[in-house]
């Protein structure tokens, strides 16, 4: 299940850190992701291959609303510009993303932010759609976990017939473990992270995953959904997906490396009108 997407993010992975080459004509695709805890910028060829990318952890958004707009502007510059150097070349046009739910008004305030970075903003996409294309899936729950929230998106033929989304994410994990080891909120983050403990962590964060996988219940009650799809990237913790699926008893994938599908799949919609 999900070979083909699985190699594709793997592949925009390694594009990170060695760029892939491309001809001086071809036309680039970009997406921005400003989301919780990271800011991603991913850049895909014409037809949709990686070719590098960006990342940078800031906390310039929250539950879906930007909180921290010339901070996120000077990142989102900074990070263009980087890019820019390795490609050779001026990025003018990306699209970007917003989660379920979102207000019109944030809507806008998103797409200012990219736009005072310079980039002529080609569409906006919501996010469980992005996520989906990447994933190449037409029916099921896409599951967003995030620094903040967790957004549930239910898809019937390749089309959103329900979008929540809730305030439970990844800040929530990085609060109990600063709670139940005494650490400021900082150091908690890190520690969780850290692979060396994740059975400590994972034993401390069960409950706040069920919670999660909960919230996510009881949107799709009613909708059939055989399958959830997790992405984002709180669901890089090892064996999310298991609590996911013995809470729900519905069948969770997850696919490598969640917090790289839904900024590929904002650039796979970067397409000039």
């Amino acid at each position: 299940m999900l070979k083909q997407a699985n190699s594709f993010i793997m592949e925009m992975e390694k594009s990170f850190k060695s760029p892939n080459k491309i001809h001086v004509d071809q036309n680039l695709k970009v997406g921005v992701d400003l989301g919780t805890s990271n800011i991603v910028i991913t850049v895909l060829d014409e037809n949709n291959r990686p070719v590098t990318g960006e990342l940078y952890s800031a906390n310039v958004v929250r539950d879906g609303i930007v909180v921290e707009y010339l901070n996120a502007v000077n990142i989102l510059r900074k990070l263009k510009g980087k890019l820019e150097v390795v490609l050779d070349r001026k990025l003018e046009y990306a699209a970007t993303a917003i989660p379920p739910g979102i207000s019109s008004g944030n809507t806008k305030v998103i797409a200012n932010v990219v736009e005072a970075a310079d980039f002529i903003v080609t569409n906006i996409i919501d996010e469980p759609t992005a996520a989906s294309n990447v994933l190449k899936i037409r029916d099921g729950a896409v599951v967003d976990v995030g620094g903040g929230t967790t957004g549930i998106s239910v898809l019937k033929d390749g089309k959103v017939v329900h979008s929540a989304d809730e305030p439970t994410g990844g800040h929530h994990l990085s609060l109990v473990v600063s709670g139940a080891l005494h650490m400021d909120y900082e150091e908690a983050e890190k520690y969780k992270i850290n692979e060396e403990n994740y059975d400590e962590v994972f034993a401390l964060v069960r409950p706040v995953i069920e919670k999660m996988a909960d919230i996510v219940l009881k949107n799709i009650e009613g909708y059939d959904v055989s399958t959830i799809y997790l992405v984002g990237g709180t669901c890089c913790l090892k064996n999310i997906e298991s609590i996911f699926k013995k809470y729900t008893g519905i069948e969770t994938i997850k696919p490598y490396n969640p917090l790289l599908v839904t900024p590929m799949g904002i650039a796979m919609n970067d397409i000039k009108k």
